[in-house]
């Protein structure tokens, strides 16, 4: 069963952000809110963690997982970042947005996409991931933790709707499949970020999500 740390929205405790950064140094999966969907993530640098992710959420080794990062900055650690990708990241984030870039050698070949060289970063608006995320001092996985349906979930995909669990169920579904859970109260939703490629010379927006309408002014 997975442990439990509950931690508050706006201030989280010092103690316990400090546990699930030891958890996730030790190559601990996590279940975790952010500023658009529940993730499940892990240390970029765990190989075993990220396996585990991958695993979870039956990913094939050719499809690549996106991770958070704090700041403008660490994002040009990771990845190569042209001045027009530069200028738009500057206006959008942090917020709901995942920029797909050129890796950089930093990241695992295991996260990127292994026939592009790319990846997908985010710079999230949200206190918890942040903190996190200062705390680690290493981007984290974050991919949708909403997984592939269970038999009680067949009836509703047949019917082409989205089976929205609640907080506590998805807490239930995950318990045995993570080593620690973020509970800061907030309900899950299927509100997923808007994606923009900036890996050409055109930037394009390939998923509208949340603040798409803000990217168009700058795309």
């Amino acid at each position: 069963m997975a442990k439990i740390f509950t931690l508050h929205p706006d201030n989280p405790q010092n103690r316990r952000i400090e546990e699930v950064k030891s958890a996730l140094s030790s190559g601990a999966v996590m279940l975790y809110p952010t500023d658009t969907v529940y993730a499940i993530g892990c240390d970029l640098n765990a190989r075993s963690a990220v396996e585990r992710v991958r695993k979870i959420k039956q990913l094939a080794n050719d499809k690549p997982l996106t991770f958070l990062c704090p700041s403008l900055s660490n994002v040009a650690t990771y990845s190569s970042v042209s001045d027009t990708a530069y200028r738009i990241m500057k206006r959008l984030i942090p917020g709901p947005y995942t920029f797909l870039l050129p890796a950089t050698k930093l990241v695992p070949k295991l996260v990127q996409s292994p026939k592009r060289k790319t990846t997908g970063i985010r710079v999230p608006n949200h206190t918890v991931c942040l903190a996190l995320l200062s705390a680690l001092g290493n981007p984290i996985i974050s991919t949708s933790a909403h997984l592939p349906p269970d038999e009680a979930d067949v009836q509703i995909v047949e019917n082409s709707l989205k089976p929205i669990l609640s907080q506590i169920e998805l807490f239930d579904r995950l318990d045995t499949l993570v080593d620690v859970i973020v509970d800061t109260g907030e309900e899950p939703t299927y509100e997923v970020s808007t994606i923009l490629d900036l890996t050409g010379e055109e930037p394009m927006i390939t998923r509208r999500g949340l603040g798409w309408e803000a990217a168009i002014a700058w795309v």
